[in-house]
């Protein structure tokens, strides 16, 4: 058994696998970071300087009660929340890791069509006898089957 999970864990398919993993993670902090960082700052200046991740509806106050600054306060208290700010936060990452996925797709299938149109195409290695209709050697001069001169 230890032989079999050996060979399914270092087949090809499985290591990529991992390796994509580990580099999406990566990428989803540079992206969480970009946005709350970098994007989100000028639009919430833009807006009046609103803090997206304060942003929250609140549907029940804690103790003690509101109102509440920020959403640590609210959720430190106790305070049901909807962080519609944190959620505008998560689609624009979203939104930024599509694109670039869809950047990235786009390049590798253009690079492959490149790849493609280089090839020279494959020259058939068979043909159909005339006479029988079975197929044969391109380079026959009689037909196997029906014995017929070519």
């Amino acid at each position: 058994m230890w032989d079999e999970f050996k060979k399914f864990a270092m087949r090809g398919s499985v290591v990529d696998m991992a390796v994509g993993i580990i580099i999406g993670a990566a990428f989803t902090s540079i992206v969480n970071s970009l946005v709350d960082d970098i994007i989100m700052p000028p639009i919430g200046m833009l807006l009046g300087k609103v803090d997206f991740a304060n942003l929250y509806l609140t549907l029940q106050e804690g103790d003690p009660a509101g109102p509440y600054l920020t959403l640590v306060e609210a959720q430190q208290a106790g305070a049901v929340t909807i962080n519609y700010g944190l959620f505008l936060n998560s689609l624009i990452s979203f939104l930024i890791v599509a694109f670039t996925v869809f950047l990235l797709l786009r390049a590798v299938n253009r690079l492959q069509d490149e790849l493609a149109e280089g090839e020279p195409a494959e020259e058939p290695t068979t043909k159909k006898c005339p006479f029988c209709l079975s197929e044969i050697n391109i380079k026959a001069k009689r037909c196997p089957q029906c014995t017929s001169e070519l």
